[in-house]
């Protein structure tokens, strides 16, 4: 399973409606996968959220050296693939960690993605949780 952006936040911010759903869906999970642009994305977004720093911070952190979580760090040439496939796709509103998101879930053979976001579903990967 690939841990988005939306579905980590999910599974962090304990007043999140999906928050428990987010949880079952990690510990269900055979194996977990994400980018390090995720992490990136990840932090602004709890900003946005007025979710606390420090706890945000430390979190992210404490995902680099789990050992049930594989990371992705993002090289130039899946940067440019992405990239790629963001120009190829002019007619959806996907963001860089989105397209790098969908390379990396192909590379990877990975079909599900604990994420809210409706363009995991428009490139044909399984969302798992509502929007």
């Amino acid at each position: 399973m690939f841990l988005d952006t939306s579905g980590l936040l999910c599974f962090f911010d304990e007043k999140d409606y999906r928050h428990l759903e987010a949880q079952t869906s990690i510990k269900l999970s055979v194996s977990l996968l994400t980018a390090n642009y995720v992490l990136a994305e990840f932090i602004p977004l709890c900003e946005a959220r007025r979710l606390n720093r420090k706890k945000t911070l430390e979190f992210t952190e404490s995902l680099v050296p789990n050992p049930l979580i594989e990371i992705i760090w993002i090289d130039e040439t899946i940067h440019e693939q992405g990239f790629s496939l963001l120009k190829s796709r002019l007619d959806k509103t996907y963001s860089l960690c989105d397209a790098i998101s969908f390379v990396v879930m192909n590379l990877m053979h990975v079909d599900e993605a604990l994420t809210t976001d409706k363009h995991f579903q428009q490139e044909g990967f399984t969302k798992l949780l509502d929007s």
